[in-house]
């Protein structure tokens, strides 16, 4: 994918992301994500490109804008499938707190996954981490191998969880273990992405959640 378009897309999430800005705190996430929703599509179909969305905001009937299988931009250029939150924590956004994303992820035709709207198991890393995970195996094992990996102690490792009932079981495995959780409400978008900045003090992301934002 060329440059100019990474370019474009990077003013796409901003132009959301300043959208739900005018929301933050009102206590109304329908309205911050209706407002990101329409930002990100007008400046989408501005870009010179055939894209299709194939991660969205729900199926045709559900999601007037968005949606999966629609189509963006001019029509002409380069063939790009599109993956989009334009708020990734819109209860967050709506509470006046930190650490909502607006997300978009792009690659040429038949490359993302079509993830249906249910859960997902997942497990990610940053670079550091990389082939340590196998989402086969338990957390004990895959906490001790990224360590391993990393040439951390155990001890060392922080993983964040969502807050939920079903990920009890994994938060006293880890904690078992030696390692430190954090627990965040919402969003595991922007976590994920920590992952992969050194020193954020974030290694690992584990749980249950939504398989479009996986």
């Amino acid at each position: 994918m060329n440059r100019a378009l990474a370019i474009e897309f990077s003013r796409v999430t901003e132009s959301a992301a300043l959208a739900a800005y005018t929301w933050l705190g009102r206590g109304n996430k329908n309205a911050a994500d209706e407002a990101a929703v329409k930002a990100m599509r007008y400046m989408l179909n501005l870009i010179h490109m055939d894209g299709e969305i194939v991660i969205g905001e729900g199926e045709i009937d559900e999601a007037p804008m968005l949606y999966i299988g629609e189509k963006v931009g001019s029509g002409n250029g380069e063939l790009v499938s599109i993956a989009v939150d334009p708020i990734d924590g819109t209860r967050m956004t709506a509470m006046g707190q930190s650490n909502a994303i607006s997300v978009l992820a792009a690659g040429g035709k038949r490359t993302f996954l079509k993830a249906p709207d249910m859960y997902m198991e997942k497990i990610c890393v940053g670079p550091r981490g990389a082939g340590a995970i196998d989402i086969t195996k338990s957390l004990t094992e895959n906490i001790k191998n990224v360590a391993t990996k990393m040439d951390r102690k155990v001890e060392e490792i922080n993983l964040v969880m969502l807050d939920r009932e079903r990920h009890y079981g994994l938060m006293q495995e880890a904690r078992d273990l030696g390692a430190r959780i954090m627990l965040i409400s919402d969003g595991d978008v922007n976590p994920a992405m920590e992952c992969c900045i050194e020193g954020s003090g974030v290694h690992m992301v584990v749980g249950t959640g939504g398989a479009p934002e996986g």
